[in-house]
């Protein structure tokens, strides 16, 4: 059956439009010009349009800019976006207008549309208009940038916080229940002295912690919106009092706090905040990287790598080697991390190609960002479940790696200086034999010395002394 459409009219002509479809003239004109990627906006982004329409409508109508009826099928319409259940309706690519108009406008005409029919009026028929009604008082240059800083600042407080905390516990769970266990210490990827297991996992946890902290002042940072600004950030023909009503409104059903960009020139020519934010995210990217990385390698082998961790079996590793299991979520989390990296990298190439009072990489800057978020938030909670709350010590592998560690002789080198313990090193290492060994037959120190200085648990814990 052939699709039935019907004709819409907006300043350049007239448009066929499918019938069905709550999306006008504007819309259907970008779709025929933007397809480019297949990649839409993210479900936070259309649900922080969905916001700013919904608190607008309910603004202009308490100011009496809007009949209450239509305000509040506006508002009504609004929320159906808000809450998803219009994303049919958004089928446009990222890649289009630099300021987002596009996506705006498709907003605008699929809340007009379905306002309309709320009113028991015809979907085209422009009952409701998308310019006049529920943009009034708007424009795409302030609307987008502020859309763009609340769904982020939604996506950072409610998906990567809670996220990443997850991911800090379970480390910091493994940390208690691994304080007691020695390991060797590396660095250069080479021998090092020895720790605790609980100690490693504790340095990992409190990376995570500093992470959480920069996302939240970051997600600080992006509480100014631009709304209000209209066309340039003068406001013309945004009523008064408008965008402070707005944006309470929107601090009041977010949960959030929000307020009014203190210079709105700013607001709306440049993305700092959200490079900022994009900052944060890279930084949170790099601190995965190197605990799955970190993880990866302790869990190399079993056999014939360093053997330290066992990482949970997830899946099998192989196609062609029986019994293979690969570091599977490790490497899941670090390919993440590399993409948050690459998004972050766009996102920076957007945030100084601002020009004058407009930038005009919004799309691209909104949805490398959210992207941003969304990817870390998930491998964090994947990372958390399906790798590290399964972690187990391979004690007795790590156990002999420090006996056998030529870094042993650290410990040795207050007692009978740097030269004396760097010649058992070497001595230790051109035989085969353990530093212990070589100590104990050149009579460096006597037995009960020898076994106190090269206490591996008191080299892990010197401020403890003999007192432990």
């Amino acid at each position: 059956m052939a699709e039935e459409f019907r004709v819409e009219r907006d300043s350049m002509g007239e448009v066929r439009v499918p019938a069905a479809a709550y999306y006008g003239a504007q819309t259907q004109r970008a779709l025929e010009n933007f397809a480019l990627s297949g990649m839409r906006f993210p479900r936070r982004f259309l649900e922080a349009l969905g916001w700013i329409k919904e608190c607008a409508a309910r603004t202009l109508g308490e100011l009496g800019e809007l009949d209450a009826a239509l305000a509040l099928a506006i508002e009504r319409a609004a929320r159906e976006v808000r809450r998803g259940e219009l994303d049919a309706e958004f089928p446009l690519d990222v890649f289009q207008t630099g300021s987002g108009t596009s996506t705006h406008m498709n907003a605008n005409e699929v809340i007009a549309n379905r306002a309309a029919e709320l009113m028991g009026r015809a979907r085209g028929e422009g009952a409701v208009h998308p310019n006049d009604h529920v943009n009034r008082g708007q424009s795409s240059n302030d609307v987008m940038p502020s859309a763009l800083h609340l769904a982020a600042r939604l996506g950072m407080v409610h998906d990567l916080l809670p996220a990443l905390a997850v991911l800090q516990q379970a480390l910091e769970v493994k940390a208690v229940a691994f304080g007691g266990d020695l390991k060797l210490g590396r660095t250069h990827l080479q021998d090092a002295t020895p720790l605790f297991f609980g100690q490693e996992f504790s340095g990992w946890a409190a990376q995570l912690g500093h992470a959480e902290r920069r996302v939240q002042r970051a997600a600080d940072g992006l509480a100014e919106l631009a709304l209000g600004g209209t066309a340039v950030g003068t406001g013309l023909n945004a009523p008064a009092g408008f965008a402070t009503r707005a944006i309470e409104c929107l601090s009041e059903a977010t949960g959030l706090p929000f307020r009014a960009a203190t210079n709105a020139f700013e607001a709306q020519g440049a993305r700092d905040a959200a490079l900022e934010a994009s900052g944060a995210l890279k930084v949170v990217a790099a601190s995965l990287m190197k605990i799955a990385e970190d993880i990866r390698l302790l869990g190399s082998g079993p056999r014939a790598g360093l053997g330290e961790l066992r990482l949970p079996a997830v899946q099998p590793g192989s196609s062609i080697m029986p019994g293979k299991v690969n570091p599977v979520i490790c490497e899941a989390v670090t390919q993440v991390a590399a993409q948050v990296v690459g998004n972050d990298a766009a996102i920076t190439i957007g945030a100084f190609r601002g020009q004058l009072q407009l930038n005009a990489f919004i799309p691209l800057i909104a949805h490398n960002l959210l992207s941003s978020i969304e990817l870390l938030a998930r491998a964090s909670r994947v990372f958390a479940e399906r790798c590290v709350e399964g972690l187990a010590i391979e004690r007795e592998a790590a156990a002999r790696q420090v006996e056998e560690s030529l870094a042993m002789a650290t410990a040795l080198a207050p007692a009978i200086g740097y030269d004396r313990a760097a010649a058992i090193a070497k001595r230790a290492y051109a035989t085969g034999r353990r530093v212990r060994e070589v100590a104990r037959e050149a009579g460096v120190l006597s037995d009960a010395e020898l076994e106190r200085v090269l206490d591996p648990a008191r080299q892990a814990r010197p401020e403890q002394g003999d007192d432990r």
